[in-house]
């Protein structure tokens, strides 16, 4: 009985299995369906090769735009970070417009873009509340200006430090003086002690340099105080100083003060370190290092 219904359901299956296959040949494969559904596909085809042609050519429009922005901007001597920050918003902005327009274009209604915007606004802010808190940084960075294009900064927190060349929506980038870039989140350098080193035009030139004990004192500050007026860059309208700052366990330790043009500072630094060791060792000043003395008795 069971071999009879299995031999009879087999041959159902087969018969309907054909008539599926013969049915499906017959609907689809026709040159009447196709003609009846030839201008539904030549409409879709259309809307999408005039959605592509209107993203091609809006695309080279905002470029075009935000060329002459930054053009106008840097006629007008707007800061370059501002000139930045403003041509990349501009060209977010009109791209998320482009592809909501594209959108539309194809039936999706306006009201149903702003139902989405609206019920994924909580994901979508905790999910980009980084990129936010970067954003609102690169704003802050631009209306109190910190720092600007060409600033030399160091970041606290994470002992980061460079030229800036470029202020972003979201990230600072860094140069540092053997050519590395450094890109630095907009909220990490709001949220964080920076040192501007290059936002005054002048800088205070400090060394510190320790002679010993038998050493003269007064020749020694001589010296330092020589050497200062020689430099071509220490500004001599400034006050300059040589003290003595400590009476330290091995030796004195002198200081000298001197103003330099921000540009000139480490050069000069350098120089007058080594023009220092010089001096002393022609005039036979000391400059001690650490050593103990033993005595037996």
């Amino acid at each position: 009985m069971s071999i009879f219904l299995a031999d009879v359901l087999g041959e159902v299956g087969e018969t309907l299995e054909k008539e599926g296959l013969q049915g499906f040949f017959e609907q689809y494969l026709t040159w009447d369906y196709w003609e009846a559904k030839l201008p539904l596909i030549g409409n879709f085809a259309g809307r999408v090769l005039l959605a592509i042609l209107v993203y091609v050519i809006a695309s080279k429009l905002i470029h075009k735009l935000c060329k002459i922005i930054v053009a106008s901007m840097k006629r007008a001597n707007a800061d370059t970070g501002v000139t930045q920050f403003v041509s990349s918003f501009v060209k977010a902005t009109l791209y998320g417009l482009l592809i909501i327009t594209i959108a539309t274009s194809f039936g999706v209604k306006e009201s149903s873009i702003a139902a989405l915007l609206a019920s994924s606004g909580v994901a979508i802010g905790l999910a980009l509340q980084g990129g936010l808190s970067n954003l609102a940084g690169g704003v802050i960075i631009l209306i109190l200006r910190p720092f600007v294009i060409g600033d030399y900064i160091i970041e606290c927190t994470d002992k980061q430090e460079g030229t800036v060349v470029k202020i972003d929506l979201f990230y600072t980038t860094l140069s540092t003086v053997d050519n590395r870039r450094i890109t630095i989140p907009n909220g990490n350098l709001t949220s964080a002690s920076i040192v501007n080193v290059t936002a005054r035009d002048q800088r205070k030139l400090e060394i510190k340099v320790e002679i010993s004990y038998s050493s003269d004192l007064k020749k020694a500050k001589g010296i330092l105080e020589r050497l200062l007026h020689e430099d071509e860059n220490i500004l001599s309208d400034q006050e300059m100083q040589v003290f003595v700052d400590e009476l330290g366990a091995s030796g004195i330790m002198l200081g000298l003060r001197a103003w330099v043009n921000t540009d000139q500072y480490w050069p000069t630094k350098w120089r007058l370190n080594e023009e220092i060791k010089l001096a002393f060792d022609e005039e036979n000043i000391e400059i001690p290092f650490p050593q103990m003395d033993v005595h037996i008795r």
